[in-house]
């Protein structure tokens, strides 16, 4: 998959590189614009026609913006814990909720990809690529890690303007610095928008045609999945920063739909154009302001820790005939994984691994329903999916908030603690029949029942029973209306 990858991106990345080199000033960089919708002209590689192409790159965007959100929301859940000074902790704990803010941001410009998808008539995706392998356009090696300067000064380079990470200036000389200290090859998320502005933009290349209105009852949309999640009214404190979140959800119909949806997404990323509202900060700014604070507090305590020892990589590794934990299998000589060998933790992965699955088919369920012009006597089955997509969100949370405080080895040997392992699934298609699919939430949902049966003896916590008592009887309920859609759908 790597070289299939590499083989198309390479050449339009190697341009990108090029007037990266450029020496860009300070005014330059604020004057730069992206909406005179100026287009440089692409060039389309052999073996696709402009909107393969464009769909090829779309792809490539679904699967950073999937992977960049898990991590950003790895780095938050990691945040906290015993060893953060009282003085700081209120500090840590407004990070924590900008940088989960930033990851739902990037659920809706995960969502709003597959919206483009839709209205152009290419296959969705909902996968990301797997540690550690890196290609042209992914900033950098998908890895889940705590939050350290180190990891903050990636997400700044990902998050950039063009032309920052050049800029003279001691915090961009640090963030390079510490990423390619990290990573051979960074990248800016923006060089991949950029390539598909300018595509959608050329009328030369993509017909107004292509453009597909009738998709329109089967995108996602704000009202559905905004839940509120504008200009930060929901899903911070109250007394947090304005605008985080500010979820974007952006359903389209033709040529400007889609522009203006990835110049939106881009400047909630990167910010390229100066910024509109001081009060909605860019993911950029938001993370370069926690990197220069966090390189404050240590250059005078330089022991602090915001974040708790969680694994890195963390997986859950086989068993051999003994029932020992088989050893962590090395891809590379840099390549940290770190295996959850405590039974409680495990446990815990495998329930948080079936979630992620479940959320992942839900989502992709979702696009196959329309607006509610198929429902079932009284029951919506999008409105099943999605309110069901937002309950798996929430037990993402719930079970990664657990798992960050348990040790990673029996016995808490080594002082590391686990982490949601978030593995991929074995496959993301959804069956082709209506009545196969729900089945598959039915499996799903009794997979998981299993695993909180073998989970329950080793939990110590009323709380953590209390959850799972309550995600059994949240399940039970939803698996009563699954089981009236798979029989309204099979008749």
């Amino acid at each position: 998959m790597q070289n299939n990858f590499e083989r198309f991106l390479k050449p339009v990345f190697e341009k990108a590189k090029t007037a990266r080199l450029k020496q860009i000033s300070p005014n330059a960089l604020a004057a730069s614009r992206l909406d005179d919708k100026t287009s440089a002209k692409v060039e389309i590689p052999y073996e696709f026609n402009a909107k393969d192409y464009l769909a090829f790159l779309l792809y490539i965007n679904a699967e950073i913006e999937h992977g960049l959100m898990l991590q950003y929301l790895y780095a938050g859940y990691s945040l906290g814990g015993e060893q953060v000074p009282e003085r700081h902790r209120e500090l840590v704990r407004k990070w924590e909720e900008v940088i989960l803010g930033i990851a739902k941001e990037e659920m809706g410009h995960f969502i709003s990809v597959q919206n483009i998808l839709k209205v152009i008539g290419a296959p969705l995706n909902f996968g990301r690529s797997d540690y550690p392998w890196d290609t042209p356009f992914y900033p950098f090696p998908f890895k889940l890690e705590p939050l350290t300067l180190k990891s903050l000064a990636k997400y700044v380079y990902a998050e950039s303007p063009e032309g920052w990470i050049d800029l003279d200036s001691p915090v961009s000389k640090e963030v390079k610095r510490l990423v390619h200290a990290q990573a051979d090859d960074p990248h800016r998320v923006g060089a991949l928008f950029k390539v598909m502005m300018d595509i959608v933009n050329d009328t030369e290349l993509i017909p107004d045609e292509l453009f597909q209105a009738n998709s329109f009852p089967y995108q996602a949309k704000f009202d559905e999945w905004g839940r509120g999640y504008v200009d930060g009214n929901r899903g911070a404190a109250p007394h947090g920063p304005r605008g985080v979140p500010d979820v974007l959800v952006l359903p389209l119909t033709c040529r400007d739909d889609v522009f203006a949806a990835l110049q939106e997404i881009s400047e909630q990323g990167e910010a390229p154009t100066k910024i509109k509202d001081p009060n909605a900060p860019s993911h950029f700014e938001r993370f370069l302001s926690i990197f220069e604070k966090l390189q404050e507090i240590l250059e005078k305590e330089p022991t602090f820790k915001a974040s708790r020892n969680v694994a890195v990589n963390p997986f859950i590794p086989g068993k051999d005939e003994q029932g020992n934990p088989l050893p962590s299998i090395k891809t590379g000589t840099d390549y940290e994984q770190d295996a959850i060998a405590n039974p409680e933790s495990r446990a815990w992965g495998h329930l948080l691994n079936v979630r992620y699955r479940m959320l992942l088919n839900y989502l992709a369920h979702s696009f196959l329903l329309d607006d509610g012009f198929n429902n079932s006597g009284a029951v919506s089955p999008r409105a099943t999916i999605i309110n069901a997509t937002f309950g798996e969100m929430y037990n993402l949370r719930s079970i990664s908030n657990v798992m960050v405080q348990l040790p990673l080895n029996p016995g808490g040997k080594g002082g590391k603690n686990a982490g949601p392992p978030f593995t991929i699934p074995y496959t993301l298609n959804m069956p082709m029949v209506e009545h196969n699919r729900w089945r598959e939430h039915q499996n799903l949902l009794e997979a998981s029942k299993t695993i909180v049966d073998d989970l329950l003896p080793f939990v110590k916590s009323e709380n953590n029973l209390r959850y799972l008592q309550s995600l059994l009887e949240s399940d039970d309920k939803l698996m009563q209306i699954i089981v009236k859609l798979t029989q309204a759908n099979n008749n």
